[in-house]
């Protein structure tokens, strides 16, 4: 019991530092749940400002609704997301998930983000090109169903804070922190928003900018 409270005020005393560094993230940008899961799908090896620009590609060319992404040939997806590499995948990708919900959902994104949280998550890791990161922000932000959501940046982060070791799994952390910390969708929500503007600002994969990083004073790699 002891070993679960200090866990759990080590990742509190984290997410202070952070918080007050940065204050609200206000994550996940979007302005429908279509468009969170877009840019969820969208934002894999490749920084937010290029997503941005494909989903600002994809609302200029009138695609941002299920029906019109659905009747989209990919050539016109692939033309809109160029900006996101690797972006002839990701257009199949983004097709796969539309054509699901579309064809399998009565068209129904309301719906389908309705389903309970272990069903959804299975229906979405079946789904072409969806890894658990992925399906994890679209039940998060998208769905607000309380998963943690774990990335490269947790993984660096946390084992450079002599929490995880550096071959952790990602059920693994994802784990640590749903076992110390309460199912609050908005706080789960804030604290993966504090930690990508960590690692994205500080917590650097070659240069950290230890000095300047809000969790200074309890890192190991100082």
């Amino acid at each position: 019991m002891g070993k679960n409270r200090a866990a759990k005020q080590k990742l509190d005393q984290i997410y202070d530092r952070m918080f007050e560094h940065f204050g609200n993230r206000g994550w996940w940008p979007g302005d429908s749940n279509l468009e969170i899961c877009v840019g969820a799908i969208l934002t894999q090896s490749v920084s937010w400002k290029n997503v941005a620009k494909a989903i600002g590609n994809l609302r200029k060319a009138g695609l941002l609704e299920l029906d019109k992404l659905y009747q989209a040939d990919l050539e016109d997806i692939e033309n809109c997301i160029i900006p996101t590499l690797y972006y002839r995948q990701k257009a199949k990708k983004l097709k796969a998930f539309v054509n699901h919900v579309t064809e399998e959902n009565a068209e129904n994104l309301t719906a389908f983000l309705g389903k309970n949280l272990p069903e959804l998550r299975e229906e979405l890791l079946s789904l072409y090109g969806i890894g658990p990161e992925t399906a994890d922000s679209i039940i998060l932000y998208a769905a607000e169903k309380p998963v943690f959501v774990v990335d490269a940046y947790t993984r660096r982060i946390f084992s450079r804070l002599g929490l995880f070791n550096d071959d952790i799994t990602y059920e693994e952390m994802q784990n640590y922190f749903m076992q110390h910390l309460p199912p609050d969708v908005q706080f789960y929500n804030e604290y993966h928003a504090l930690i990508v503007g960590t690692g994205n600002r500080f917590c650097n994969n070659k240069k950290p900018k230890c000095a300047e990083c809000p969790l200074s004073g309890l890192c190991s790699q100082e």
